[in-house]
């Protein structure tokens, strides 16, 4: 059933994504009366799943989950039907229109990608808000897994900068640490002092590749009691600290959790503290499921609301600073030192980030995030995607020379043929971590 979960989440999202896309294209085309052929949600090569005609234009959806298409009349792309190039012009084909129009066709599909997160991110923010955790309340700071010790951090560190830059939002820290080009230089709060850490991007780059950014950290928390639920417990009250247990002392809840569970059955001596200042010791009996029988208070999360207008700038921005952390990681892609090559994913990787269970904020978060994925692909200058065929009607533009179909038409293949390798490189490299590594 999980997994049925998960499907359905990506076929939805990659619809949505698809059909919008498309769909840009689509409109752009029929407002300066350029004729669609074809308007295709996946491929649909030798036959498609259904179909249906009104007008000049085929609707339908294909069989092949790996993308979606409109076959623009006059106009040399993935069909790769160079026969309608040999007719005559006529004058609703792509080719008679002047070049400003075709080049507004060809990036709409990217702009409604965009304009898909920009409305994704505004509904979040008006819907949902923004909930996260501060650096400012992490009072005791962080513990930390073993790759975050092998990077130098101690736990009890907390965050000040990173690169400079004061850490707030305790969620961006570990894709600001592997998100790098280079090394880092992050300075922790340690007993009272400030501590520089610079850390080697071959360092951060083995964190990344073995996956240590996986519960890289955690907020300790000390031991606040919430409420009393025991009467063994009767002599704790509401607002209470632990701040000792026996001999034992300086540790935060999961350590003091550690403690009791190692003394299950027994009987413990708790230091506690009052009202801010006042100290007592009370014996308390452990449970056998090693607890005292209180509730503890857990973290405070901050709430950013915003009115529907407030809402609107927020979600623009937070649309531009997924989209630049993105082209840092495409720049990282291609440059060999940062290994990020070998982390490229395909179906299987897009696919597992949906969760198991059916989350509409979740849902509509991974949406907006490929939908900017789908637009940043698609504007690369790369033949047989939008931008593509832009940067050649862009050189038209400014030059006033056309590209010989004979130059497209070669173009889109070279273009498909990297295309189709990234693909396979892509999902060969899911198959072989999912069955193989």
């Amino acid at each position: 059933m999980d997994i049925i979960v998960k499907i359905i989440q990506f076929f939805l999202c990659f619809t949505i994504l698809i059909g919008i896309h498309e769909m840009g294209h689509f409109i752009m085309a029929r407002v300066f009366k350029i004729r669609v052929e074809k308007f295709y949600i996946f491929f649909d090569p030798w036959f498609s799943l259904f179909k249906f005609k009104r007008g000049n234009t085929e609707y339908g959806l294909g069989w092949l989950p790996l993308g979606g298409y409109v076959k623009i009349a006059g106009m040399i792309d993935e069909s790769m039907d160079t026969e309608q190039m040999k007719q005559p012009v006529k004058q609703d084909e792509f080719r008679a229109k002047p070049a400003w129009q075709r080049f507004l066709v060809m990036i709409a599909g990217v702009v409604m990608n965009v304009v898909l997160a920009v409305a994704v991110y505004i509904g979040i923010c008006y819907t949902w808000g923004d909930t996260y955790f501060s650096n400012a309340d992490a009072k005791w700071g962080y513990n930390f897994n073993e790759a975050g010790h092998k990077l130098g951090f101690h736990d009890g560190d907390r965050f000040v900068t990173i690169d400079g830059e004061e850490v707030d939002d305790i969620n961006k820290v570990v894709n600001s640490l592997i998100i790098t080009e280079g090394d880092r230089s992050v300075v922790v709060e340690r007993n009272g002092r400030q501590v520089e850490l610079i850390l080697p991007l071959d360092e951060l780059i083995a964190m990344r590749q073995q996956k240590g950014y996986e519960n890289f950290l955690l907020p300790r928390i000390p031991f606040l009691i919430d409420s009393v639920v025991a009467p063994t417990a009767a002599q704790l009250q509401r607002g209470d600290e632990i701040v000792g247990i026996d001999n034992v002392s300086g540790l935060d809840f999961t350590g003091y959790g550690q403690y009791l569970k190692a003394h299950a059955g027994d009987s413990v001596l708790l230091t506690v503290l009052r009202e801010g200042d006042m100290l007592f010791e009370f014996k308390v009996p452990v449970s056998e499921n090693g607890t005292l029988g209180v509730i503890r208070q857990g973290l405070t999360l901050r709430t950013q609301k915003y009115t529907f207008l407030e809402a609107i700038p927020a979600g623009i921005h937070r649309t531009g600073k997924v989209i630049s952390s993105y082209w840092d990681q495409l720049k990282m892609i291609v440059q060999p030192k940062t290994k990020m090559y070998e982390e490229l994913g395909g179906f299987i990787s897009i696919g597992s980030i949906f969760p198991s269970t059916w989350d509409w904020q979740d849902f509509w978060m991974k949406t907006a995030f490929l939908s900017i994925i789908l637009a940043v692909m698609n504007i690369l200058p790369i033949p047989g995607l939008d931008g593509g065929h832009a940067i050649f009607t862009f050189w038209e533009m400014i030059s006033g020379r056309k590209v010989s179909d004979k130059v497209l038409e070669g173009a889109q293949y070279v273009g498909l043929i990297i295309i189709l390798f990234l693909l396979l490189y892509a999902n060969g490299n899911d198959i072989y971590r999912f069955f193989i590594k």
